[in-house]
């Protein structure tokens, strides 16, 4: 009897010695990061600056102790033409250890012009007439941050799945916005600057969309929180 009981209380200690360790865990800022303690940029559109996107930028300040600041405005696109361009965000930048673009669906959804990797670069002597399309607005931006600061680290966001319409979310139609996030990619490739594709990874489609977004475009608190788990996780490690 002595033997069974002395076995129950070992088990018992296992068990809770388990669950503080994971709870302890859990609340521990991944310090081993690189990027522990760094200040970072968002440049973005509504996706990166409404209130229920602080649910997944609150995460980053908790498990990273990342310090924040929001160039973002609602509207914006990479496209000149789009709303208070990230271009215009990028101008007004100071100096920060981290810079992210934040892709929004808005130049997908005002049907500003995908462009060519090469719009803006050296490949056409800085065209500024490529300024108009996506492409060009997102090599304008990179080129701009390193201007700022020569040792900037740059990160890309890509735009996350919208449902008001097909090809907001659908990879597989040709006129959809995945001609958007392909062209994303490719010019961070160009570059070599580290993607979170949120439009694959973020997990979201036609079945859980209305647990996650509060509008066919924007995410709820629930959505944010699940997009900044995946972000941190890029983040602490890219």
């Amino acid at each position: 009897m002595k033997i069974y009981f002395n076995y129950l209380t070992l088990l018992f200690l296992l068990v809770s010695g388990i669950i503080f360790s994971q709870t302890a865990l859990d609340s521990l800022p991944l310090k081993a990061s690189f990027n522990f303690g760094k200040s970072v940029a968002i440049f973005g559109g509504s996706v990166s600056v409404i209130p229920e996107s602080d649910s997944a930028k609150n995460l980053w300040e908790k498990h990273l102790g990342l310090t924040i600041t929001n160039y973002g405005v609602p509207g914006a696109g990479f496209s000149s033409l789009q709303g208070k361009s990230m271009q215009q965000q990028v101008d007004e930048a100071d100096v920060f250890d981290i810079y992210i673009l934040w892709a929004s669906t808005n130049d997908y959804t005002n049907n500003r012009e995908v462009g060519s990797y090469t719009d803006y670069t050296e490949f056409d002597n800085y065209n500024t007439e490529k300024l108009t399309t996506q492409a060009g607005g997102i090599n304008y931006c990179i080129k701009k941050i390193y201007q700022i600061n020569p040792n900037a680290t740059i990160y890309f966001f890509t735009s996350s799945k919208a449902f008001n319409d097909r090809g907001a979310y659908d990879p597989f139609y040709s006129e959809g916005m995945v001609q958007h996030v392909d062209m994303q990619k490719m010019i961070c490739a160009l570059h070599g600057i580290p993607v979170l594709d949120q439009f694959l990874l973020g997990g979201y489609n036609i079945y859980n969309k209305d647990l996650y977004y509060r509008d066919p475009i924007h995410m709820n608190v629930l959505g944010y929180k699940k997009l900044g788990e995946l972000q941190v996780s890029f983040l602490a490690f890219p």
